[in-house]
């Protein structure tokens, strides 16, 4: 079924009925006005039409089912309708005042009202069409990712190492550290702390924005204590972003790249800047530093594909990812509705 839908068949078996259907309730006009205007007849009707239901599931019926700008939604739904409306009611006055003479037909209403029905019959099944395909590839989508999930605990199990040895083994060292090297414990600490993140409260689906934050903090000031007086590092948080769920351990990659690739000049500041805001909706997040040259796009050494992979397997078309690389500046946006 995947590959049915991967090589368009949907849509090739849609506008095959549709066509031939047109042309079995038009098959009298061959006799009424030769074939000329029959094959016009289909090509205006569906031509009109192809536009009507692209331009639905394309644009209006995303911001229906995501939420987002259902104003915006209406008025390609209003656009729509206009068209094929607007352009088969000017072929129907064409084709009924000059071609067969049948003035009587040439009513704007009552061809309004019949062209509006047709094309919201038509619509209503395509979007029918669209939402049952959509449904079956997030189904399949679901089960992928639960086959992912259960390959990597597996992964994990292998790799593990036991969490009590090591935080014992972290305490230890912390007592050890002589107690008038403050730095040195508190960086400890923050170790242990993202250590703690990741073993015991990620293991779930979506974590709290707020201790995502805590660790993206606790990653920054790790990483500072490597860089020199040459550096910035910003780091601009959103007030309002409390009380919402995201996958946990999804910026970090991001992050991770930027300090990687983030220019070493020795005669200007070398600046890292991240940015988390809130939006009606959606977290967005972004990231950027300043370049010697080209920069990889192979965040924290995954691959962006793994990371694209991950957003798609989360979101499917629900997210926007904007990477730019403009002369000495990589910046990264990432924009994600909240789970």
């Amino acid at each position: 079924m995947t590959q049915f839908f991967k090589y368009r068949l949907d849509h090739i078996l849609f506008w095959a009925f549709t066509i031939l259907f047109h042309g079995y309730t038009r098959i009298g006009w061959i006799n009424k006005a030769g074939w000329e205007h029959f094959i016009l007849e289909l090509v205006i009707r569906n031509g009109l039409l192809a536009c009507s239901v692209y331009l639905v599931i394309g644009l209006a019926l995303p911001r229906f089912t995501s939420g987002r700008h259902v104003g915006l939604g209406l008025v390609w739904l209003a656009v729509a309708l206009v068209i094929y409306v607007g352009g088969k009611n000017a072929h129907d006055l064409y084709y009924y005042e000059y071609v067969s003479g049948d003035s009587s037909r040439v009513n704007f209403f009552d061809n309004t009202f019949y062209n509006l029905s047709i094309v919201l019959f038509y619509l209503g099944f395509a979007c029918t069409l669209y939402l049952s395909k959509q449904w079956y590839l997030q189904r399949e989508q679901m089960r992928k990712i639960e086959l992912e999930k259960l390959n990597t605990e597996l992964e994990y199990l292998r790799a593990q190492i036991n969490p009590h040895f090591l935080f014992n083994s972290i305490n230890t060292i912390y007592f050890q550290i002589d107690k008038q090297n403050n730095a040195a414990r508190e960086t400890l600490e923050k170790f242990s702390e993202m250590l703690r993140y990741q073993l015991y409260e990620c293991a779930g689906n979506t974590i709290a924005v707020e201790k995502e934050i805590q660790y993206i903090k606790n990653y920054i000031t790790l990483q500072k204590l490597r860089l020199g007086r040459q550096y910035t590092v910003e780091l601009l948080i959103d007030q309002k972003l409390t009380g919402y769920l995201i996958p946990p351990l999804l910026l970090i990659p991001f992050i991770e790249n930027a300090f990687k690739h983030v220019s070493h000049s020795t005669d200007r500041v070398n600046e890292i800047k991240f940015e988390l805001t809130k939006s009606e909706t959606a977290l967005r997040f972004t990231a950027s530093n300043t370049t010697d040259g080209q920069t990889s796009t192979e965040p924290g050494g995954i691959g962006l594909k793994n990371v694209t992979r991950r957003l798609d397997l989360l979101y499917g078309s629900q997210y926007l990812l904007n990477i730019r690389q403009q002369p000495g500046v990589f910046m990264v946006t990432l924009e994600i509705p909240f789970l």
